[in-house]
């Protein structure tokens, strides 16, 4: 299996904020890299109870914790192109 295959089906633990929450609460959740800093989230069940900053399915950017080992998501990706990481 190539570097870009491994890589688009790999699932990694990206950290998504949850809201209504009075303070910051964040989930871990599966997701597939799709590039070095983008990522979608994994399709899985939002427990009712949880409000998700990113929902199941959603292509987000991500960036480093300043521990080295936390990926969060940051933002939507929303202007990224397809091809450049479906090959």
């Amino acid at each position: 299996m190539s570097a870009a295959t491994a890589s688009s089906t790999e699932l990694a633990t990206v950290f998504v904020r949850l809201l209504d929450e009075g303070t910051d609460v964040w989930r871990p959740v599966q997701a597939r890299r799709l590039g070095e800093t983008t990522y979608q989230i994994a399709d899985a069940p939002v427990p009712e109870d949880e409000a998700w900053s990113f929902q199941p399915g959603d292509i987000v950017v991500v960036e480093q914790r300043p521990d080295g080992q936390s990926v969060v998501a940051v933002a939507r990706a929303m202007d990224f192109d397809e091809r450049s990481w479906a090959s």
